[in-house]
């Protein structure tokens, strides 16, 4: 098994596994000709062995009670992705030993049928990893550090968020992307980076991605480990994000299956297009496109199964859809166009990528071009729709195992990441109420920014009745509230031969016939 992909389920655990997963660890070490242990190996391996959270912790293995005491979580340094979860099989001890790696279904009872159970915990894992009070305090000290980094160099610039931090849909481990708009003759990337630095905002290892197609500067908060994105008068983020707000009105269920989404991306560090992976921007374009195009018409309705939506999605992209000839449209209703249209659009000669999704704001371009692994993602998909499949068999998986948790893990690093950020940003019960009220109150304006005249956390990001940030999450606990339902009461419907023979109003055309007809 890829120990990038996936690992041992619960029924698959036992002396014969140990026994040949034994015979295969000794046949690697003949293979490697006892390289294993040479210096430089041994070496390596000393530094792996310093991979550890550097804290002084106390806990009696309680989630909501346990004590963490540290300075600073982070001073020392991590890999940049906590969220991983590579080679499970070989590190579950150290990857989810305190907790088990299914905080979500702390202390809840779950339906005996597994579509509903599934439903269920996908409702759970929202709620657990959706931003708390104290994480959105965090956000917003780090985007006012950055903020007054970038007024101290250039006073008129205009800073604005976008992306996941706008809509909402972040993971606690989640980047921040900005974009600085004002009027250079050459983008002062070098420049931000150096007064970053000076400023000791962020931590040594800055990255300036001038020869990238979207230039920006990437860099780590020294204080919080949170990642920040920067780019400069790229207005289509701001766009974006509305866009992305506007689709989460339309498909309630959005923000629960893009969390999971996004969450089972960054633990197989698929979430970075800089290294293969695809972006949360495409990612929320794919669900937005499944959700468009899906056969059923009640997916507008907080009521659908998400559990179902969940398995069909990694159907359609994991087994269906064909990525060598057909590209994804989602505006105007969503369509499947074939890649040879997408490319008269494109200028100088550009070719359509492999996980091709044309733009909805800028005719030409494709957002997935930078997307070099998209065939890896995809067998991933193909992976989880194989895995949940098998789950569907109550004779085969115990009901005393998590069914999402068999694709989906929280690791404990994210678990004591969390935590610390809730006692080093810990909030008065007064306090909690009021930024609660700004995150649910707010209304959503089109047009924010960082205000220069910063006096307090909560108007940090500005704007005429509120920020993006408060107005997307107040959608998602919305959401969540008119997503609590029975299980029982679920809509969920028969699995149908083909679940995704996808139809659109020109449907009778006959060369779209053919052509979403070849996705599947």
């Amino acid at each position: 098994m890829d120990p990038q992909i996936g690992w041992l389920q619960p029924e698959q655990v036992g002396p014969a596994q140990e026994f040949w997963s034994r015979i295969l660890d000794f046949s690697e070490d003949t293979d490697s000709n006892d390289d294993k242990y040479s210096t430089e190996t041994v070496q390596e391996e000393e530094d792996d062995d310093k991979y550890t959270l550097p804290l002084d912790w106390k806990f009696d293995f309680s989630i909501d009670d346990q004590e963490i005491k540290t300075s600073n979580l982070y001073e020392h340094g991590l890999f940049t992705n906590i969220a991983s979860t590579y080679d499970m099989n070989k590190m579950q001890a150290h990857y989810i030993g305190k907790f088990g790696g299914c905080p979500w279904r702390h202390g809840k009872s779950y339906d005996r049928q597994p579509i509903c159970t599934l439903h269920k915990e996908i409702e759970d894992f929202f709620a657990y990893m959706s931003a708390t009070p104290e994480e959105h305090s965090m956000r917003l000290d780090v985007l006012e550090r950055v903020t007054n980094v970038i007024h101290a160099e250039w006073p008129k610039a205009k800073v604005e968020v976008f992306g996941s931090f706008r809509t909402g849909l972040y993971l606690p481990t989640s980047d921040m992307d900005l974009v600085v708009i004002g009027e250079w003759d050459t983008l002062p990337l070098h420049s931000l980076a150096q007064a970053l630095l000076k400023n000791s905002v962020c931590n040594e290892n800055i990255q300036v991605l001038d020869k990238a197609s979207v230039p920006i500067v990437k860099m780590t908060d020294k204080a919080t480990d949170v990642r920040v994105d920067i780019s400069f008068n790229m207005n289509n983020g701001v766009k974006s994000a509305e866009m992305i707000k506007h689709y989460m009105d339309v498909f309630p269920m959005l923000p629960k299956l893009v969390l999971v989404l996004k969450q089972f991306l960054a633990q197989r560090d698929m979430n970075e297009v800089f290294y293969g992976g695809i972006s949360s921007y495409s990612l929320i374009l794919m669900v937005v496109s499944f959700l468009q195009l899906h056969p059923r018409g009640d997916l507008n309705y907080p009521t659908a199964n998400l559990g179902v939506l969940l398995i069909e999605f990694f159907e359609l992209y994991g087994k269906k859809f064909n990525y060598m000839h057909t590209a994804i449209r989602v505006k105007d209703g969503g369509l499947y166009i074939s890649k040879d249209e997408v490319q008269k659009d494109m200028a100088d000669g550009h070719r359509p990528s492999i996980l091709c999704i044309e733009d909805p704001l800028t005719p030409g371009n494709d957002i997935g071009r930078g997307s070099y692994g998209a065939l890896q993602v995809k067998s991933v998909f193909e992976y989880a729709f194989t895995t949940l499949k098998a789950a569907l068999d109550p004779q085969i998986v115990s009901p005393s195992f998590s069914i999402l948790g068999r694709i989906v893990r929280v690791n404990d690093k994210v678990i004591l990441y969390r935590q610390w950020v809730r006692d080093t940003y810990a909030l008065q019960n007064t306090q909690r109420v009021i930024i609660n009220n700004y995150l649910t109150t707010s209304n959503i304006s089109n047009n924010v920014s960082v205000s220069t005249t910063t006096s307090s956390r909560a108007s940090t990001v500005s704007s005429g009745s509120g920020s993006a940030e408060s107005d997307s999450e107040s959608s998602i606990e919305k959401l969540s509230d008119a997503g609590d339902h029975n299980d029982q009461n679920s809509n969920y419907q028969p699995r149908r031969k083909n679940p995704h023979y996808h139809r659109h109003n020109s449907w009778n055309n006959q060369q779209n016939y053919q052509m979403i007809n070849s996705v599947i």
